[in-house]
């Protein structure tokens, strides 16, 4: 006997360890050698993190989709494994040494640090994939797999060593994000843009030689110029003072007339300060209608600045060291030789300043030299490192690049030809947009953690980027005898004595941007380089699911290097691209604001299953999720209504019979359902294979709350009570069978509850073949049945329109109240006959009559065609009641006049978070919803609305 309630916390391990028991998710079952292959990867999560909600909703539409096709028969393999996160790794173990007061990770040395990392990552790490269980992920886990495992590193090896000697891998000297913190270059995803109060400082550079030129000071109403100042400077503005040290330039747009004069002479201006030459530059960069129009360029420092110096070949100053200090002393470009006196002693003392300390220092050198124009009150965004915190510091450094122009060429064309797709389809110009204006990408961190890049220098510098050490010593030792380095019976010494040819070469300290790895994931986890079994069933992949913000960084980087080491094949066919969940209110979740939501307290709360729900029906296409908790505690009810359905059906006796045959089922009330319940089928198996998980999710509850439930089990309540024998035991069958198919639809979603069901509704009776992860998925055919939907569709609408009107018109709950059909035809007076009884019940009525023309003061709906009356005269007040109607009405268009008065205001608009204005729209909607509805009610009583 089913308990009195479904307990999530009881079943939900047992059920998973049953799955685990059966080997329920491992791909390549015997069974299935034959079937055709389904495989997701997954985005493997960071080695050091937990479940977030992103998470959650990324795994549960996996996971809906894998336990669907391995329901269908396919051979599935979720591959599964985590990613080892450079930076983020070696951040918690270099903080974990720092509370336990150890010896940091310089005083350890590099091999004994990455020991400790490693000891660190078998101890605790992982923590997300035994999250990833209690969601009810059906991953592969025998397949887990690990970023830096001996398998993947391989491949990173080859990747790397292939594409340097295919000259698509190269060492360049370019600016950077770099971090002062942990002194490494990182990637654009781990920068923030932090909105900073601040000043926009400007100064006077003085025109070289005694050069001068007219500046307008007054203009016309035209915006012609009417009187000019004779100046013998240039005012740029700058919100980084500290840098000017090394400005190579002053740009100036090529169609400004105030300075086209300068620039057609090869004007210069003397840097302050510093007493540095610099040229000023005609360049579409600089805008001309800010400020005066003409920018300080400092090419070391600033990434448009570090362009404008490659168009113009400018000299590229560094001014600041790793951890983001001023550095002069030693700089052969930074002074000129005619700085003498004050200025030389001045710059020279900022040595060693920090960037805030060095920015008072030299507003204030150049206040005291009267070059100070004005300083303004700016607000700016500041890059800052997401884990560091710190500002970030655009650097000129060496660095290893890929060319990511030659391999975007064919990602781009795969998609434009149509082998791969985004869902939503609008993501493709993103894509798009993004590949076409795609950057050099630096691969290159200056960590410890991570696969450390295969590349060796020589005596004289000769770079040799191999697999192994011993191939990089042969090239070494052959380049080195060809340029008389050594001679060849010293190399052929060198080549037997490893302890002569220590010094022969040195590694690259630097290891790999953690997203050259992931671009490997979905060849590399199936056993490439080597040509495995499994790279030939599972590669190219079905689908990836993932999010917006790493179509950049992984989506895209995916399919470079698959259609670069997989002969052109795409690495997988479609990429869905889930939206953002937000709080209730429509904020991105963050912990400064205190709004996050802990998936793994929902799931202790309120189930799994119904976590898992809620998140399905809420991921429309292109549509960011509000999730609030009453939205997961009304799927927990659903699982209840579910539970509580099955607990009726044993009640009264519904148990399973295999014999059962749904097409020689003969009653009217059965063959609906029969026909309901392939039309639910086709439904849902039709939204999932386009992605439409809301939209499968939505046709499942409607289907079994609304048609099961509310509808079939309260129409069958008398047969189960009072039917005769074989009707009975036909209901009694077809409700078995149907809560079967319920259970097999619902199943993808709700794994643990159906599970369950699965199991405890065939205890007693004839036992399963397998657990229902590996039941064949719902497929009726036949089942339509147009006489006995036109018959209880016709019921059902029927009290659903005359539960609108008593809801509508504030009929009192306890009222029974008459009902008139007008005009019925005999077909009509047949089925009142056949189902008086429920309507009476279940519609709450005094009386059904068959009346030519509806009664003075009823209410009038149409069903299928008909008309039905309900005379409300004497129940109600009409015209009370229509008055209270227009009343409603007024203030539902009084809202949606606020609304509009707010989004047609341009300054709401452009000041307003996105999250508000998207409520005021859902205002809107609502509003004119309920107007909709009032209006139908005042037709109904006769009234003009």
């Amino acid at each position: 006997m089913l308990d009195n309630r479904f307990d999530p916390a009881a079943v939900e391990d047992r059920i998973y360890q049953t799955w685990l028991d059966a080997d329920a998710f491992k791909a390549g079952r015997p069974e299935r050698a034959g079937a055709d292959p389904y495989c997701i990867v997954i985005p493997p999560p960071n080695v050091t993190g937990s479940l977030h909600m992103g998470h959650a909703l990324n795994n549960t539409l996996q996971d809906i989709l894998c336990r669907f096709e391995r329901m269908r028969g396919k051979d599935v393999l979720w591959q599964v494994g985590t990613d080892h996160a450079g930076i983020a790794t070696q951040m918690v173990v270099e903080r974990q040494l720092a509370e336990r007061q150890l010896p940091g990770r310089r005083e350890l040395g590099r091999e004994a640090f990455v020991e400790r990392v490693w000891k660190w990552k078998e101890e605790s790490g992982g923590t997300i994939i035994n999250q990833l269980k209690k969601l009810g992920a059906s991953c592969d886990w025998s397949r887990e797999r690990f970023t830096m495992d001996e398998g993947l590193s391989r491949a990173v090896l080859k990747v790397f060593v292939q594409l340097y000697k295919e000259g698509l891998i190269y060492k360049d000297k370019r600016l950077v994000n770099w971090d002062p913190k942990f002194q490494s270059a990182i990637s654009d995803l781990e920068v923030l843009q932090v909105e900073v109060k601040g000043h926009l400082w400007h100064f006077r550079y003085p025109l070289a030689d005694g050069v001068t030129y007219p500046h307008p000071v007054a203009f016309d109403e035209n915006g012609q110029p009417t009187e000019f100042e004779t100046r013998d400077y240039i005012v740029v503005a700058t919100t980084r003072p500290e840098t000017m040290l090394g400005d190579t330039a002053v740009a100036v747009h090529p169609e400004d007339p105030r300075y086209q004069g300068l620039v057609a002479a090869g004007a210069k201006v003397r840097l302050p300060l510093v007493g540095r030459l610099i040229p000023i530059v005609a360049d579409e960069y600089s805008d001309p209608t800010k400020g005066t129009g003409a920018v300080k360029i400092t090419p070391a420092h600033d990434f448009n600045d570090f362009e404008v110096g490659r168009r113009h070949d400018l000299p590229m100053i560094n001014v600041l060291d790793a951890e983001a200090r001023l550095t002069l002393a030693g700089n052969a470009d930074f002074l000129d030789d005619a700085v003498t006196g004050a200025d030389l002693d001045a710059v020279l003392a900022l040595e060693g300043q920090s960037r805030e300390a060095a920015r008072k220092a030299i507003v204030s050198l150049m206040e005291e030299r009267g070059l100070l124009d004005r300083i303004e009150p700016h607000t700016n965004m500041v890059p800052h490192g997401d884990r560091s915190n710190v500002v970030i510091e655009p650097w000129l450094t060496d660095q290893w690049y890929v060319d990511a122009h030659t391999l975007a060429q064919p990602a781009l064309a795969a998609v434009r030809e149509g082998r791969a797709g985004f869902v939503p389809k609008n993501w493709e110009k993103t894509y798009f947009e993004w590949l076409e204006n795609i950057q050099p990408w630096c691969v290159s961190r200056q960590l410890w953690w991570g696969h450390q890049i295969p590349a060796w220098y020589g005596p004289d510098g000769t770079v040799f980027v191999e697999e192994t050490e011993e191939e990089a010593v042969a090239a070494a030792l052959a380049h080195c005898v060809q340029a008389g380095i050594i001679t060849d019976a010293e190399a052929k010494e060198l080549a037997v004595d490893a302890d002569k040819r220590a010094n022969l070469i040195t590694r690259d300290e630097d290891v790999l941007d953690t997203w050259f790895s992931s671009a490997l994931w979905p060849f590399s986890t199936l056993g490439w380089p080597d040509e495995t079994p499994e790279l030939k069933r599972y590669y190219p992949t079905s689908v990836l699911i993932t999010g917006f913000d790493i179509i950049f960084f992984w989506v895209a980087r995916m399919m470079m290097m698959g259609l670069h080491f997989m002969d052109g094949e795409v690495p997988f066919k479609d990429i869905y691209i889930h939206a953002l969940v937000r709080d209730e209110k429509g904020a991105k979740m963050s912990k400064s604001k205190g709004n996050v939501i802990d998936p793994l307290d929902l799931v202790g709360k309120y189930g799994a299953d119904a976590l898992r729900f809620t998140l399905a029906a809420m991921a429309a296409q292109g549509r960011d999720i509000k999730l609030a908790t009453s939205r997961v505690e009304g799927y927990r009810n659903f699982a209840t209504k579910l539970w509580n359905a099955a607990r009726f059906a044993e009640m009264n006796g519904c148990g399973r019979d295999p014999a059962f045959d749904p097409h020689k089922v003969e009653t009217t009330l059965n063959r609906w359902i029969l026909g309901e319940t392939q039309r639910a089928g086709l439904e849902i198996t039709e939204a999932l294979e386009a992605y439409k998980f809301n939209e499968a999710a939505g046709a499942a509850y409607r289907f079994v709350w609304n048609i099961f439930c509310d509808w079939y089990l309260e129409l069958a309540k008398p047969v189960f009570t009072s039917g005769d024998a074989q009707w009975k035991a036909e209901t009694r069958a077809t409700t078995a069978f149907v809560l079967d198919e319920i259970l097999k639809l619902l199943h993808p979603f709700m794994p643990f509850l159906t599970e369950e069901l699965w199991a405890r509704t065939a205890e007693g009776g004839a036992p399963r073949t397998s657990l229902l992860a590996l039941a064949a998925w719902s497929k009726l055919d036949g089942m339509e049945a147009p006489e006995a939907e036109a018959e209880i569709g016709w019921l059902v609408d029927l009290v659903t329109e005359i539960r609108s009107v008593r809801a509508e018109m504030n009929v009192p709950a306890g009222a029974q109240i008459p009902l008139v059909l007008v005009g019925a035809n005999a077909l009509t007076i047949d089925r009142v006959g056949a189902w008086q009884d429920a309507l009476v019940r279940l519609a709450r009525l005094s009386a059904i009559a068959f009346e030519p023309e509806a009664p003075a003061g009823s209410v009038q709906v149409v069903v299928r065609g008909e008309t039905a009356a309900l005379p409300l005269a004497g129940i109600i007040d009409m015209d009370a009641e229509a008055a209270r109607l227009s009343k409603e009405l007024a203030k539902a268009a009084d809202d949606i006049a606020k609304v509009d008065a707010k989004l047609g205001n341009a300054d709401f608009i452009r000041r307003a978070p996105e999250e508000v204005i998207e409520e005021q729209r859902e205002r809107r909607e609502s509003a004119e919803a309920r107007a909709a509805k009032i209006r139908e009610a005042l037709v109904r009583l006769g009234k003009a609305a």
